[in-house]
């Protein structure tokens, strides 16, 4: 199944149409607000942040898409530059306001429009920019819009992280753009929205949104998109934060004329396969342009007693600053490596453990090896580094992806707020 990462994969899904427009959020003057329209009433599904401080953009589609029987969708609307969090009440109300200007800008009935927002925390929204922002977006969509909405919710970002796949299926063809921004606070935790009860208790970075054309109830879209979301961007980590406003949302729209997918159907293994094919590209794409990253680090446990196991080994040597560091200054210092495996919590024989750098062995059976250093300095200065634990204990296994801890990482958030 290819994967296409060229511009314009939202646009390039049949039947949607989006905008990236610049209105002043940005001190840079960049583009700062995307809008995405979809010209059929839209099924959705999202996954949230589960930091307590969730933002009000997080709340407002919380519970918009928790209502039953939830809305259809027509539209979604991002602004970059600021993360409308911790903002109280004001939040709460600047968060629907953008998606009633939406609404009103679009003629779109109440209740159609989702809201994401990334950039500084505790800052209210400017409305008057936003609102302008808005209807000239509005005035902007286009069938080949979907480049320029991928950037305009870029932050730090270096570049946009988009992907796209066509397949064909024995009950029709469907599409599956999506594009994501992240490169700093990125640690996601997400998870569906539960209940109406769970809402009311409660430098914004992770966000995707995914479109497609493909037919779907939402209780099959909302699964498909836990199992991709737990396969790719809860893998991912650049600084073991994680966000205020972290959220993925996927659209499907339907309106080709082909059968509905339904669970058992060669039709929604494709799907979901697809899905998480868009997925990990993007979380992928979010790793490797962590901020100030010069490598993208792929780490896989296996041997654990189970997967979580391998996940919570694998989690622990990718939030390592030890580990990051060195793999920066290209260090083989692979006792780092072993050290955050054993405070992880995941259960460890010492004696079963296996270490690769790469192709490198380092550790067989808990005992060192003799290696060419070298070499091994060679696999750190490759642009992507494959480390590979073996604890021999079980099947568990899982990969994660982050990047390295380099000196631009301390100077861009050092000064990010300033």
């Amino acid at each position: 199944m290819h994967i296409d990462t060229s511009p314009g994969a939202v646009t390039r899904v049949p039947g949607y149409r989006a905008a990236g427009v610049a209105c002043g959020l940005k001190q840079s003057g960049q583009l700062d607000l995307a809008l995405v329209l979809s010209e059929h009433p839209a099924v959705a599904a999202g996954v949230f942040t589960t930091n307590a401080f969730r933002a009000a953009p997080v709340l407002y589609d919380e519970a918009l898409l928790t209502r039953r029987p939830p809305p259809l969708v027509r539209a979604v609307v991002i602004n970059a530059g600021n993360a409308n969090a911790c903002t109280g009440e004001a939040g709460l109300h600047d968060a629907e306001q953008m998606a009633r200007i939406t609404e009103r800008a679009l003629g779109l009935p109440r209740d159609t429009v989702l809201v994401m927002s990334t950039g500084v925390i505790g800052h209210r929204l400017p409305m008057d920019k936003v609102e302008q922002g808005i209807y000239a977006a509005a005035q902007s969509l286009s069938s080949s819009g979907g480049a320029a909405a991928a950037r305009a919710m870029m932050t730090t970002d270096l570049v946009p992280k988009e992907a796209y796949v066509h397949v064909d299926t024995e009950d029709g063809r469907f599409s599956i753009g999506g594009m994501a921004k992240g490169s700093g606070m990125i640690h996601p935790a997400l998870a569906r929205p539960t209940s109406a009860e769970k809402l009311s208790h409660a430098h914004a970075t992770m966000l995707c949104l995914i479109v497609s054309d493909a037919r779907l109830s939402a209780p099959v879209l909302q699964d498909a998109l836990d199992t991709a979301v737990a396969l790719s961007f809860n893998r991912i980590t650049v600084d073991g934060d994680t966000s205020t406003n972290d959220t993925v949302l996927l659209l499907a729209s339907g309106q080709e004329n082909v059968r509905e997918i339904t669970p058992g159907r060669e039709a929604h293994r494709l799907f979901q396969i697809a899905l998480n094919e868009v997925c990990r590209s993007l979380a992928k794409q979010i790793a490797r342009d962590g901020e100030g990253a010069t490598r993208l680090v792929e780490i896989t446990v296996c041997g654990a007693r189970s997967d979580a196991e391998a996940e919570r080994a694998a989690k622990a040597i990718a939030t390592s600053p030890l580990v990051k560091t060195a793999i920066f200054g290209a260090d083989p210092n692979w006792g780092r490596i072993l050290a955050a495996v054993g405070r992880s919590g995941a259960h460890v024989e010492p004696l079963h453990t296996d270490l690769w750098l790469g192709p490198i062995q380092l550790v067989a059976a808990g005992t060192p090896l003799d290696f060419d250093h070298s070499a091994a300095r060679a696999v750190l200065q490759q642009p992507e580094v494959a480390i590979r634990v073996d604890l021999g204990l079980g099947a568990g296994a899982v990969t994660v992806w982050t990047c390295d801890l380099s000196y631009k990482y301390i100077e861009i958030n050092a000064e990010y707020h300033t």
